[in-house]
């Protein structure tokens, strides 16, 4: 039997720990029952962001956004179907740098979209504009 894993519920940001055999069948938070992993991007505020990227064993792959950015609309439905293929590998999350400025002034966000890869609590890779659903699960995937 493996080490159990730290995951945070996308709900209610309370940190889980789960045996890495399990990631894939359908766990639940201890604290508010809901499913661990729904295969959709978790959006992440200053409130929250911390608790996802230092607290969580499983990498955090981040797309810091704006709602003016034609090309972040674009990507969005290519990030959404990413984070069905990626869980429970992976933690897709949102960040709306138009609402976090200071998150993004943090991480030095120039452009957007952005992807950044985070695991352990820091930023392993950083990717800067829209792609397709199977670059983008090809580029996480080689960032083992």
């Amino acid at each position: 039997m493996s080490e159990p894993l730290i995951v945070v519920c996308p709900h209610c940001h309370a940190a889980n720990r789960l045996p890495a055999e399990r990631l894939a069948d359908g766990a639940t938070c201890g604290k508010c029952k809901a499913r661990l992993f729904s295969g959709k991007p978790v959006e992440l505020a200053a409130a929250n962001f911390d608790s996802h990227i230092g607290r969580s064993d499983i990498p955090v792959l981040v797309d810091f956004w704006a709602p003016w950015c034609g090309p972040c609309r674009t990507m969005a439905p290519a990030f959404a179907q990413a984070a069905q293929q990626l869980e429970p590998e992976f933690r897709l999350a949102k960040v709306n740098t138009e609402d976090e400025q200071q998150l993004a002034a943090r991480f030095g966000i120039r452009s957007i979209p952005t992807l950044a890869l985070f695991r352990n609590g820091r930023e392993v890779a950083r990717q800067a504009g829209a792609i397709d659903t199977a670059s983008l699960v090809r580029w996480v995937r080689s960032q083992r």
